[in-house]
């Protein structure tokens, strides 16, 4: 039982700090994408953002390969054998390594003709085009190549090492900001330089952070045949997952600007910025919760896992509906407070981009305890296959005249089946029920969402637009959401337990008045 609190407690802490490095990187974040839209103009904005998300098109490796050092580091620290961990850790790093060659080669040999040659870039616009791929071709392999230490960092749930680097990152790009303003060089060239120039500089802490706290950091070359299939096999069928998933979130892009062009690119990097805002919350939550789910699995604490599948699916849930809804009530009137230039399509998109992400807070939990059996094979074709489908009934649709809002209609659809199919699924792999968790997770999610909307929807409808009917809505959202989690979506005892907590806040704020 202490045990269990205490894991409890780490993952509120790990949470807590997490959540703090997010509020700080979501104000730097919002007010930067602010400044840089205005100084690039739409449609170099649109340029950034799409050659960049062509480069991370082939983030499938480093994807699935950081899904693989996470579960192996996290596995084995949960089963003692520190020897065996330090194998781990520097086999990951030697198959990284010769995956940063790899994908090198390929992007050379295929991005420069593809940037050049199909996207629908401005002529005058493609040597900054250019500038902007090879440089995020460099920051993408940097960020492959640290994989391996960010995930000793979430192994070791070491989180404040995150929090405390994420200061100078923000600042970095706060000063980003201010150049690219003043600069009289070609600004879309002089972004990606120095996009390049602070993710070298922050990825080079986390490395010697690791070298310094974590013994098993220290690279020796290895070459256990064994383990190096292992991770190998794991990860060549984790990348069925994370490819289409890749595919449908840059492949959507790249298709948007086959057909609608870089000024529509702009509006879908406008919703993703706020994607990031308020996405980056729950996925500071789950940083923080799949390290138990994978040590609990490994130890055989199979209570304990289930228990933090049906919480940390609800609660993430409830993060984002919290956070989204003020949102979704008021997008167009925010988007024009925040930007002094809003893209065409930014509202929809914004709105069905929110909603693509709550359908999808659902299932984190499911797919960190699917991870962590290793058994990965079936349920990857099953799944995987599904979120495939996103980009070709994507293709079909809008090559049939459809609006660039309908990438977002058919990533929703998917990811309710694949939901479905991770309930089905899961049935064998750990023995969830189900039904329970229809039950218990889905339907009270669906109660809690109605509820939540009923009031603010009303008031939205029955006044008109202003700064008074933006903080009457957005206040009868919070009111109205927390009302909703705390009396339909939590039981009782997590009632009471987030009743102790503000009391134990409040008594060490205030204990002199107890």
């Amino acid at each position: 039982m202490s045990d269990v609190s205490a894991n409890n407690k780490r993952i509120a802490k790990n949470t807590l700090v997490l959540y703090v490095r997010m509020l700080f990187l979501m104000g730097i974040g919002l007010y930067t994408s602010r400044v840089i839209l205005y100084a690039l103009g739409v449609e170099d904005f649109g340029v950034y953002n799409v050659v960049g998300g062509f480069v991370a098109l082939f983030a499938v490796l480093s994807k699935s390969m950081s899904s693989a050092a996470t579960r192996f580091l996290n596995f084995e620290m949960g089963r003692g054998h520190q020897e065996k961990l330090k194998n781990v850790f520097s086999t990951i790093l030697i198959i990284h390594v010769a995956l940063v060659v790899i994908i090198a080669f390929l992007l050379e040999l295929i991005g420069v003709w593809f940037v050049n040659n199909k996207m629908v870039i401005p002529e005058d616009r493609l040597y900054a085009a250019n500038w902007v791929f090879q440089l995020s071709l460099l920051t993408f392999c940097l960020n492959l190549i640290i994989v391996p230490y960010n995930a000793a960092i979430i192994a070791h749930e070491k989180m404040s090492a995150f929090a405390y680097i994420s200061v100078f990152e923000g600042v970095g790009k706060l000063l980003i900001a201010y150049l690219v303003m003043v600069s009289p060089m070609d600004k879309l060239i002089l972004y990606a330089i120095l996009m390049f120039l602070i993710q070298f500089v922050v990825r080079t802490m986390y490395q010697i952070y690791c070298k310094r706290h974590f013994s098993e950091c220290v690279f020796h070359f290895v070459i256990d045949k064994p383990l190096l299939k292992e991770i190998f096999g794991y990860a060549t069928w984790n990348m069925i997952g994370t490819s289409s998933a890749i595919l449908r979130n840059q492949g959507g892009n790249v298709l948007i600007n086959v057909f609608c062009g870089p000024v529509v690119n702009a509006a879908r990097a406008v919703a993703n910025q706020v994607l990031h805002a308020v996405d980056g919350f729950v996925n500071n939550f789950v940083i923080a919760l799949k390290p138990q789910i994978t040590k609990s699995y490994a130890s055989g604490e199979w209570d304990y896992m289930m228990s933090l599948i049906y919480q940390g699916s609800r609660l993430s849930y409830y993060m984002l509906l919290f956070l989204s809804l003020p949102i979704l009530v008021n997008t167009d009137y925010l988007l024009h407070l925040w930007l002094k230039e809003v893209p065409d399509h930014s509202v929809p998109f914004v709105q069905l981009t929110l909603m693509f992400s709550m359908a999808e807070s659902i299932s984190h939990p499911l797919v960190t305890a699917q991870l962590a059996t290793g058994k990965i094979r079936n349920y990857q074709l099953v799944v995987g296959g599904l979120q495939m489908m996103n980009l070709p009934v994507s293709y079909i649709l809008l090559r049939l005249g459809g609006a660039p809002e309908t990438i977002l209609f058919v990533a929703i659809f998917f990811s309710l089946c694949c939901l479905a199919a991770r309930l089905y699924m899961l049935r064998s792999m750990i023995n969830l029920n189900a039904t329970h968790f229809l039950y218990k997770v889905i339907i009270n999610v669906v109660v809690v969402t109605f509820l939540s909307s009923l009031i603010p929807l009303y008031i939205n409808s029955i006044l008109t637009i202003s700064f008074q009917t933006f903080l009457l809505v957005s206040l009868s959202c919070i009111v109205s959401s927390v009302i909703s989690i705390m009396y339909v979506g939590c039981n009782q005892k997590e009632r009471s337990l987030v009743y102790s907590k503000v009391l134990d806040v409040i008594r060490r704020k205030y204990g002199k008045l107890f």
